[in-house]
């Protein structure tokens, strides 16, 4: 007899009891849901945050882009003026990419497999 005036405790769950709370008015639950809406396209419309970080991201990687480019045409051009003065760069270049040789030498090719 004892046990049969105390009540079992039910664990209740903390989403169940605030969702309970927050739509217990028609007015209530209408600002839930609005607010809901107002953070969602907040969040996920043209100009929103998602897309904001998704366009800094972008940004960043455009900025990498440009340094690397720079980076190319400067070693392009420091390329480009020790062909225009240097006669040992131009002789390498004759040599490697044109096959040409001074008189008196022989070319010995080296076939890879």
């Amino acid at each position: 007899m004892e046990g049969q005036f105390y009540r079992k405790l039910q664990k209740k769950s903390l989403l169940k009891s605030l969702l309970k709370s927050l739509l217990k008015s028609k007015r209530r639950a209408l600002m839930v849901f609005g607010g809901t809406i107002l953070v969602s396209f907040v969040l996920f419309n043209n100009r929103g945050v998602v897309a904001r970080i998704r366009l800094e991201y972008e940004r960043q990687e455009m900025i990498e882009k440009v340094r690397a480019a720079q980076e190319e045409n400067k070693r392009l051009e420091a390329y480009l003026k020790a062909l225009e003065g240097d006669k040992k760069t131009i002789e390498k270049i004759a040599r490697e990419k044109y096959g040409m040789v001074r008189e008196g030498e022989m070319v010995y090719k080296v076939r890879r497999e």
